[in-house]
C-alpha cells in the first residue's frame, strides 16, 4: 500500500523521515521487458503486471477493472492467463480479485500468511480508502522458494514479510527481474506500521533481497527502475540501521 488520502507514510532512506511518494499516474500500459507489460496504477491503485501473457500480478482495487480488462485484452489472449498472484493482502492490490477471477477463470495465488486476510477482508486496509473490504478465495498457497513458470520465464517466490506478514516478491534469475509488490519501490520501501507490519522483518527481507542481483525492479506503485537496484537496497538497509536502530 503506497497511499492513503491524508498522507503517504512510506519510508525513504535518503530523507531520514516519512515523506510523500510520487506515484506515476500514466494511463494505459507499456512493455517494460519483452513479454512483460505493466498497467500503471492511478491514485492509490497498484500497478498490475502481466507476465508472458500467462500470470497476472495483483488486481488493484477493482475500481479500474473495465479499463484494465480492455488493456489486458489488447495485450494478450486473456484465455491464456491461468494464475493471479497477490503480492500481499492490501485492498489496493487484491480488491479486484473477484472481478478478474470471474472474467479469466484463473486461480488466485498468495502466501499462506496473507491468505486468511484476503479471504476474510480483515487487515486489508480497505477503510483507508473509504471502501468496504472485498473477499476472495485463495486457491494456491505460495511459500518461499515456490516456482511460477511461463513459456519464457521461471519466477522464484521470495517471502518478504514486513509490509504484511505474507508479502512476496517474484524473482526471475535469467533476466534479473524483481516484481517487488510494496516491499521495495524505485526510491523507497513500504510502510511497516499497519496491522501485521514489522520494521525488523522488513529489514530482514531487504537483507534477503540484497543477496540477489537485480537489473529490473517492477514495484507495486510508481515507476519501474532499470539499474541501480542493488545499490538502492543497500541504501535502504543503511538508512533503516541508522534511523530505526534495527
Amino acid at each position: 500500500m503506497a497511499l492513503d488520502f491524508a498522507q503517504n507514510t512510506e519510508y525513504f532512506g535518503d530523507s531520514r523521515r516519512l515523506c510523500l511518494l510520487r506515484v506515476a499516474g500514466a494511463k494505459g500500459s507499456m512493455n517494460v521487458f519483452k513479454h512483460i507489460a505493466v498497467f500503471n496504477g492511478i491514485g492509490y491503485d497498484s500497478n498490475v503486471f502481466l507476465l508472458d501473457g500467462e500470470i497476472l500480478v495483483d488486481t488493484g482495487s477493482g475500481t479500474r477493472f473495465p479499463i484494465l480488462k480492455k488493456g489486458i485484452g489488447e495485450k494478450s489472449d486473456a484465455s491464456e492467463i491461468k494464475t493471479i498472484v497477490n503480492t500481499h493482502c492490501h485492498f489496493d492490490h487484491c480488491g479486484g480479485n473477484k472481478k478478474f477471477r470471474s472474467w479469466l477463470g484463473a486461480e488466485i495465488a498468495a502466501h499462506r500468511q496473507d491468505k486468511p486476510f484476503i479471504e476474510s477482508g480483515i487487515n486489508t486496509m480497505a477503510e483507508l480508502f473509504k471502501e468496504k473490504p472485498l473477499v476472495s478465495t485463495v486457491d494456491k498457497e505460495l511459500k518461499n522458494g515456490s516456482r511460477l513458470k511461463t513459456a519464457n520465464f521461471s519466477f522464484e517466490v521470495i517471502a518478504t514479510p514486513g509490509h504484511t506478514p505474507g508479502s512476496v516478491c517474484l524473482y526471475e534469475n535469467e533476466h534479473k527481474i524483481l516484481v517487488s509488490g510494496d516491499t521495495l519501490f524505485e526510491d523507497g520501501i513500504g510502510r511497516a506500521d499497519l496491522p501485521g507490519g514489522s520494521n525488523a522483518k522488513l529489514y530482514n527481507s531487504l537483507e534477503k533481497l540484497s543477496r540477489y542481483h537485480i537489473n529490473y525492479l517492477l514495484p507495486g506503485h510508481g515507476n519501474v527502475k532499470v539499474g541501480g537496484v542493488d545499490f538502492l537496497i543497500k541504501q535502504m538497509l543503511s538508512a533503516m540501521n541508522r534511523d530505526l536502530k534495527i
